[in-house]
């Protein structure tokens, strides 16, 4: 069984049609999900670019044991599990985290490509090549995305009798939001050409941004899923011409979703911090200063992904049990009949593909990784500040969310059958509820022989 994993950065559930969008305009990816298994509740794990990929590498809830760090000596990845079996493994990837820094997430993988041209956003950011790449766009076929597709399909027009393993990951959609304007214009008629970045902080904090200002924004990120969804596409055709869909698995998913103004205005994944008057610094303006992360509750928009997986001989059809990104590493082993390794914690989704289990866990974690107010930590985007407010986990049933940080912290709860929208905090009202979800998330933390001090500061509501 050959495997295609492909990864969309920063894209919402709601972000394709097939999840119930009728505004989106995504018809390739919304045909790809009528030939495969849709998954209605898939869910981050760790948080965000880096430790999801952690989780998804080696199966594990990393953000227990991991910063946003090179990935660990003797840490055993899906790539170097499948290289060992005979698979040629290759990536395409133009997140610009991988290689930087001796992150050394390219272990395993016998092919790396690292396309270049993301994160030009702003100050601090060093990279001037991304500028350089950018600066000598002509059309859309130079883009990050479309030159990343291509480079996956060049690959595979020279390995395609191989057994392979083809991990594709685009940055897009995340910001910088500058697809051709064409794709915002789907949304956003008449659009200017404006990029705006978002502060990462409530949009009202930050004195040049309006509300029709972060309408525009949203309008761009769509106008990137579209660009993506055309590029997927046209790999995803490229499959079926080399009559690869007979024994080839196709995953696609996200790392996180974002927030455009919900929850009081959140624009971003995260808050930042302030200036002394109390207003926001945006992120792009923060470079590698120590400013640091105020408290950042990972809401709905952001750990609830989405999930499209087909299998050969799979009836297609949707999966309502709740299901992790640590669940992807053994589910493709799985399906390539090899074994788990011991320390994998994710659950293999194959039986829910097969119709031979319709359960899954009662109970998922969603996190950054674990730290304490004062500690340096690489939280968002590489560059390492201190934590002055507790980090925040989810910790979600199919019912609820519980928004818990450290003990005697704020903790929220929102019943996710009548409140979607998480706009009522109810935890007044069902403290035994929420007791009961803090308990299943500090047996995780002992489970996972978590640091002391970090379990300490978490064993009380």
């Amino acid at each position: 069984m050959n495997i295609v994993w492909i990864v969309a950065d920063s894209l919402r559930r709601d972000g394709l049609g097939c999840y119930g969008n009728p505004k989106m305009h995504t018809p390739d990816l919304d045909r790809f999900a009528r030939t495969a298994m849709r998954f209605d509740k898939h869910y981050i794990g760790s948080f965000p670019t880096m430790p999801t990929r952690a989780d998804h590498f080696t199966g594990r809830p990393t953000f227990t044991y991991m910063q946003w760090e090179p990935l660990f000596p003797g840490e055993v990845t899906l790539a170097q599990l499948l290289s060992q079996q005979g698979y040629h493994t290759a990536a395409m990837v133009d997140t610009p985290f991988y290689q930087r820094t001796d992150m050394n997430y390219d272990q395993g993988f016998q092919t790396f490509v690292n396309i270049l041209g993301q994160h030009a956003k702003g100050p601090g950011y060093p990279h001037h090549e991304a500028f350089d790449v950018r600066a000598a766009w002509r059309c859309e076929a130079d883009r990050c995305a479309p030159q990343t597709i291509t480079a996956a399909e060049r690959w595979l027009e020279e390995h395609h009798k191989e057994d392979f393993f083809l991990y594709v990951d685009t940055w897009d959609p995340h910001e910088p939001w500058d697809a051709p304007a064409y794709y915002t214009e789907l949304y956003y008629p008449g659009y200017d050409g404006e990029i705006i970045n978002p502060p990462y902080a409530y949009w009202q904090e930050i004195p040049w941004l309006t509300e029709e200002k972060v309408r525009k924004a949203y309008a761009t990120y769509c106008g990137e899923i579209s660009m993506v969804d055309r590029w997927v596409g046209h790999l995803l055709s490229k499959l079926e011409v080399m009559d690869l869909m007979d024994n080839t698995c196709v995953i696609f998913t996200s790392d996180h979703g974002f927030c455009f103004g919900e929850h009081g205005g959140l624009f971003g994944k995260g808050l930042g911090t302030r200036r002394e008057d109390g207003s926001a610094i945006p992120v792009s303006e923060l470079g590698d200063k120590r400013e640091g992360w105020r408290r950042s509750p990972l809401w709905e928009e952001i750990t609830h992904i989405p999930l499209l997986l087909y299998a050969p001989g799979v009836k297609p059809g949707t999966v309502s049990s709740l299901t992790s990104a640590v669940d992807l590493m053994p589910t493709v082993l799985d399906l390539a009949g090899l074994p788990v390794p011991d320390a994998v914690r994710g659950r293999s989704l194959a039986p829910l593909l097969r119709a031979e289990s319709a359960v899954g866990p009662e109970f998922l974690v969603s996190s950054a990784p674990l730290s304490n107010v004062g500690d340096i930590v690489r939280q968002i985007d590489g560059f390492a500040r201190p934590v002055l407010e507790p980090v925040v986990s989810t910790i979600t049933t199919s019912e609820w969310s519980l928004m818990y940080s450290i003990a005697g912290a704020r903790a929220e709860l929102y019943n996710l059958v009548k409140d979607p929208a998480q706009q009522d905090d109810v935890i007044a009202a069902h403290g035994d509820v929420a007791a009961k979800l803090h308990q299943m998330f500090v047996l995780v933390l002992q489970e996972s022989g978590v640091r002391k001090d970090l379990l300490e500061a978490r064993l009380s509501l």
